[in-house]
């Protein structure tokens, strides 16, 4: 019996335990957040540039318009307008299965236009404007204005 731990030292070693698992417990949800704001912020450089860059080929061509939308697809996003032979990501972006899968995309819209990316508990929503080629969301919205802000500042 003087080789057995006492009933009070596994107690202390429990609650240590728990007192540590109280503290890194919110730290790795934190950290999986930020990882889905960064991996949203890569997403969208790539999205802005591939824009540009679509744009860029045209005007050599006399051609001044934007692409006229973003995806033909609805599980392979950002790939172009596939119907008119207009690419923008070659590979694409893979959507999400539900509009509650974290750090993914899905089409919110038919037409590929409107984007959400899925951050923490909010899905934040992405307009494309062929007009204007601007990819952005709405800065000042209640609902997902600070994930929105996260992504493109």
């Amino acid at each position: 019996m003087k080789h057995a731990f006492t009933m009070i030292e596994l107690i202390y070693v429990i609650v240590i335990l728990g007192i540590l698992s109280a503290v890194a417990i919110p730290k790795f949800a934190s950290t999986r957040n930020m990882a889905d704001i960064g991996v949203a912020r890569s997403d969208v450089a790539v999205i802005r540039s591939a824009i540009i860059s679509e744009r860029q080929s045209r005007l050599i061509t006399g051609d001044s318009a934007y692409i006229d939308k973003l995806s033909s697809s609805t599980t392979s996003l950002f790939t172009g307008d596939t119907k008119k032979k207009r690419t923008l990501l070659t590979y694409g972006i893979v959507a999400g299965s539900s509009k509650k899968d974290a750090g993914k995309w899905t089409a919110s819209g038919k037409k590929g236009l409107k984007y959400a990316f899925r951050a923490d508990t909010v899905s934040v929503v992405f307009k494309y404007d062929p007009k204007t080629g601007k990819f952005t969301c709405n800065r000042k919205s209640k609902k997902y204005g600070t994930q929105c802000k996260q992504i493109i500042d």
